[in-house]
């Protein structure tokens, strides 16, 4: 059986919500998604059914976890896995302001020893995989040794699935948008990752760009996961199921998938749920195509409202 984790799409902030994730679901049934990061301390003192519901066509599906309070992360753990969800993420990797002053994200690659006991506690608390996400670096881990050991660490607390953002944090003097791209990427130290630690499950992240891409990186790591490119273009997710799950190749046409999402959007308007936190995450289905930006406009108006879809479908249709 081809595990989950060879392709899947990355947390990202005020991105993966449920809708989005639904959505991508209609795209590919297998590929691994992520929620948003979710604070250990939102989870245990907010509102659970708000921060954790999600629809059961989700599965196979990761909670992503900021925090590095071993107690209340291993809390979070067990909640997780009552919930439902097939794996739990710490995030080691994520540069924002908010992740610097809550002790979570990039700059606890500084600090192996306090994640490795979140992953101990959390593997005591619960029975799901708990992954961790990491960068290559964090401002002065300069070398392949200081990441290399940064892995060791965590892996002996009992981590063996890691997902590495090929590109360093650099939290001085970059906003959380320029981490994204100004870093240079750097595969071979992930690939290198995989030579040295070849029992570990090592999954690669940033600037994947297509299937050829995901390929060639499956060549050298277990597993590829897609960010930004996924939510600009997330029509690539239709082919993800024939090529790297062995399923059967089978035609997803995106007035289809565009259909079977205005069901679900208007079910959940009826529920008071505003349109446009919806239609926001499908802007992308139809890029590279004819009338893609008449697509976009119709869905950035003052107003959106269900009638813009079915006035598309028509003129998609003529």
């Amino acid at each position: 059986m081809i595990p989950a984790y060879t392709v899947s799409v990355a947390p990202m902030m005020d991105w993966t919500d449920r809708h989005c994730r639904y959505f991508y679901r209609l795209l590919s049934t297998k590929v691994q998604l992520y929620t948003e990061m979710i604070t250990a301390k939102a989870i245990l003192n907010g509102d659970k059914n708000r921060l954790l519901d999600y629809n059961a066509s989700e599965n196979p599906l990761v909670l992503q976890l900021g925090g590095s309070d071993s107690g209340e992360m291993s809390e979070c753990a067990d909640i997780a896995e009552k919930w439902g969800y097939d794996a739990v993420n710490i995030n080691v990797g994520c540069p924002s302001e908010r992740v610097l002053s809550g002790s979570f994200g990039a700059c606890l690659m500084k600090e192996p020893d306090l994640v490795g006991a979140c992953v101990e506690k959390m593997m005591d608390a619960c029975n799901i995989p708990v992954t961790v996400k990491c960068r290559i670096g964090v401002d002065e881990m300069e070398s392949y040794t200081q990441l290399s050991e940064f892995i060791k660490r965590i892996a002996d607390r009992g981590c063996q699935q890691f997902i590495v953002h090929a590109r360093k944090a650099w939290l001085q003097g970059l906003s959380p948008k320029e981490n994204r791209t100004i870093p240079p990427l750097n595969y071979t130290w992930v690939y290198q990752l995989k030579q040295d630690f070849p029992a570990l499950t090592i999954c690669i992240n940033g600037g994947v760009q297509n299937e050829m891409e995901v390929e060639q990186h499956l060549s050298q790591v277990d597993g590829v996961m897609l960010g930004r490119s996924a939510y600009q273009q997330p029509y690539l997710l239709s082919e993800i199921d024939h090529q790297f799950y062995g399923e059967k190749k089978l035609i997803k046409n995106r007035e289809n998938i565009l259909i079977k999402y205005m069901s679900y959007i208007q079910n959940e308007c009826e529920k008071g749920v505003p349109i446009r936190s919806m239609t926001r995450h499908i802007l992308g289905l139809y890029h590279g195509e004819k009338n893609a930006k008449l697509f976009r406009r119709l869905l950035s108006g003052k107003t959106v409202e269900l009638n813009h879809l079915n006035e598309w479908l028509n003129i998609v249709k003529n």
